[in-house]
């Protein structure tokens, strides 16, 4: 192999051969304590975020059952042509669907039981081609919501805090009351449920409530839909789609797309994640650092290789180099592993989980517990790619100071007790 000699080098020191690992058993033995702490430290902070990863959008997709990609509102109240605004809308590539809505917060009573409720107004017929509601309906169809028979889907948890099934009927207070000789009075309507739903995210299944757009429209006396709720190709295009609808639309019209409804949330799930990351990385830059002591120990060791090499025509900055390459190939090895291990292990929790919950008797998420009764794993490339780098950056940084201290020994000084 016709290599420079610094690589060859640090290729023999990295390597240990018999001799050498009789010799430096202590210093071969930190050298692997260090490139198994670098690929430990890789493999945790791969594992780690790649469960948040998926925790976020177990949670999002969840959310994104009821909620549509984007909504269109008008200005002034009522959107009364709906037909040519979703024309319009559609128009553009990334929208392949859209439904009219109309919403307004009310109270659900039965009984002395009172809850309050964002109430939706809905098309039966437009409805599952925005929201995968339909799919997730109990005791009943969306086609049970039939104009003027006034029924109502209940979120599971809001119905079994009513204490409800399906078939019974509860009382929707709308908040717009009717002027009397007496006073304001409250609008009171009586709904029949026809069936729940269950998104696996609680702030809906208890707060929402579905109903005929058209029994909305008389409940809240509304001239027309609220708006429009349209459904992309990719979920993730949503708040650029947004913006270009805004300029494509007519004037007067209100587009929000779903990550600006639950800002608060995906900000702390992002500050999280972020906090995760750090102090993982410390982790990382700790197993990083013990390449310092590993490289001054190997240095002390070889005063008198170093000597030798200078002696021989080596300049300061070849040996400085061995030892960067060295501490450099520690590194790689060890990024290498751990990305290898961690992407192994995060690909396999749906198998890994469950076999240590089955060898210990254990449950990490118990279903009576949690919505989410399984640890979901979402490895990205957008994570791995800098968790590699940054350790690479890490180890060679570590390098700097052990290799400077080699490149100023004076072979003299070294040879003088040898």
């Amino acid at each position: 192999m016709n290599l420079p000699f610094e690589i060859r080098i640090a290729l023999r020191y990295t390597r240990a051969g018999r001799r050498a690992r009789r010799r430096n058993a202590f210093i071969s033995f930190i050298s692997a304590i260090s490139m198994g702490g670098i690929a430990l430290g890789v493999a945790a902070l791969i594992i780690v975020l790649s469960v948040m990863n998926g925790f976020q959008k177990e949670v999002r997709d969840r959310m994104l059952s009821v909620l549509a990609h984007v909504e269109v509102f008008s200005a002034q109240g009522a959107l009364t042509d709906w037909e040519r605004v979703a024309q319009q809308a559609r128009r553009h590539p990334h929208v392949v669907a859209a439904a009219p809505f109309a919403q307004a917060q009310a109270m659900l009573a039965v009984g002395e039981t009172l809850r309050g409720a964002l109430v939706r107004g809905i098309d039966p017929q437009w409805e599952p081609s925005v929201s995968d509601v339909a799919a997730r309906l109990y005791g009943g169809a969306l086609a049970d919501l039939r104009a003027g028979e006034f029924g109502i889907v209940l979120g599971l948890e809001l119905m079994r805090a009513l204490g409800l099934a399906v078939g019974d009927r509860v009382t929707v207070i709308a908040p717009q009351g009717n002027v009397t000789p007496a006073g304001v009075v409250p609008r009171l309507r009586q709904f029949r449920v026809v069936a729940a739903f269950e998104s696996g995210h609680y702030e809906f299944d208890s707060t929402l409530a579905m109903i005929h757009l058209a029994d909305a429209e008389r409940l809240f006396r509304l001239e027309g839909p609220a708006g429009l709720r349209l459904r992309l190709q990719d979920m993730h295009e949503a708040p650029r789609v947004a913006g270009q609808l805004a300029g494509l639309l007519e004037p007067g019209l209100i587009v929000r797309d779903w990550s600006r409804q639950n800002r608060t949330w995906f900000a702390a799930v992002q500050t999280e994640k972020r906090m995760m990351f750090i102090i993982l990385t410390l982790i990382v830059a700790v197993a990083a650092f013990n390449l310092v002591s590993t490289l001054v120990m190997t240095v002390t060791e070889k005063q008198s290789d170093i000597a030798i090499l200078r002696t021989l025509g080596a300049s300061p900055r070849s040996v400085m180099a061995v030892f960067v390459l060295q501490g450099a190939l520690i590194g790689v090895i060890g990024t290498a592993l751990g990305v290898a291990g961690g992407l192994a292990v995060a690909l396999n929790l749906d198998v890994i989980v469950p076999a240590v919950e089955a060898a210990f008797g254990v449950q990490f998420l118990p279903k009576e517990i949690y919505f989410i009764s399984t640890l979901p794993s979402d490895p990205r490339a957008s994570d791995v790619v800098p968790i590699a780098l940054i350790s690479l950056t890490l180890a060679l940084v570590a390098t700097l100071y052990p290799s400077w201290r080699a490149a100023r020994l004076r072979p003299a000084e070294a040879l003088r007790y040898d």
